[in-house]
């Protein structure tokens, strides 16, 4: 005969189990009362401080726009300058005009650079909210995989394409999507200069819908895939540190996830997760 849930001494429906303490049940309700009143404030408190937390971050990231706004003019004219400098000294054939003209040279390459910067910074600093309509993210990876086809046949790259034809829809901005899509791209592309291949796999899941792309490059360790989402963290020479966080942004501001896998020599794996609304299916 199994045991009873209750022995004699804890079930409180037998003769000799003690009467209730009133006055003990009383401090206990007291005591759950000032608990749910204080995990009140201290949840009220949270929300005061996150909601003073976003203003501040806005206010920050609006500042920071105007600031790059405002660098963004001079270095213009500077680059602008530069250009008829570089006309003039080519008017003049001498070796210090030469000399000059590899300074000229390397001056307009860094204003190009910061241009090229200011210009990342102020899509990263401007995307916050964008508005999403139904659509196929089958549709969003067959245009990027087309933009990118002849650059793939240049470099030996084969872009093998699963997707599933019964993929529900889901919501989505088609052209924020498809910078992000190309950025992931781009960056498998670079990371097999000698040929490879690049898998773009879409499939429903209990949660959503998935699409991961996985290539055959030359991966990345630990420490990159640590840091590579954050903003001007970059291990290439001259880049801006802005593409993945921007792309993860536009991730995110569909409402999905985006991890990575990565294995130096091996390749890299980005695998990105959207919901599908009930109403889409």
């Amino acid at each position: 005969m199994s045991e009873p849930i209750f022995s004699s001494q804890d079930n409180p429906s037998q003769d000799n189990a003690y009467p209730p303490n009133e006055s003990g049940d009383e401090v206990n309700v007291g005591r759950s009362a000032a608990s749910r009143s204080k995990r009140s404030r201290d949840e009220a408190r949270h929300e005061a401080e996150m909601r003073e937390a976003r203003g501040q971050y806005e206010e920050l990231a609006e500042l920071a726009g105007s600031l790059a706004h405002e660098i963004k003019n001079p270095l213009s004219i500077i680059h602008m300058n530069i250009d008829l400098l570089s006309e003039d000294l080519m008017e003049i054939d001498s070796p210090s005009s030469r000399r000059c003209q590899n300074r000229v040279d390397m001056v307009r390459n860094q204003c190009e650079r910061m241009e090229g910067l200011l210009r990342d910074f102020l899509r990263f600093a401007r995307l916050r909210h964008i508005d999403l309509v139904p659509g196929s993210l089958n549709d969003q990876i067959q245009q990027v995989l087309d933009a990118y086809q002849a650059q793939a046949d240049s470099q030996d790259v084969e872009l093998q394409r699963y997707l599933d034809p019964d993929l529900p829809s889901i919501r989505l901005h088609s052209d924020a999507l498809q910078s992000a899509l190309m950025n992931l791209v781009k960056n498998a592309l670079e990371a097999m200069p000698d040929g490879g291949q690049l898998w773009a796999r879409t499939y429903s899941t209990r949660g959503g819908v998935n699409l991961d792309l996985i290539d055959t490059g030359t991966g990345v360790d630990d420490n990159t895939v640590l840091h590579m989402f954050e903003p001007f963290y970059s291990t290439k020479d001259g880049g801006s540190g802005l593409g993945l966080p921007t792309a993860r942004k536009i991730i995110e501001a569909h409402g999905a996830r985006i991890s990575v896998q990565s294995e130096t020599g091996r390749g890299t794996k980005f695998s990105l997760q959207f919901p599908v609304p009930a109403r889409l299916g």
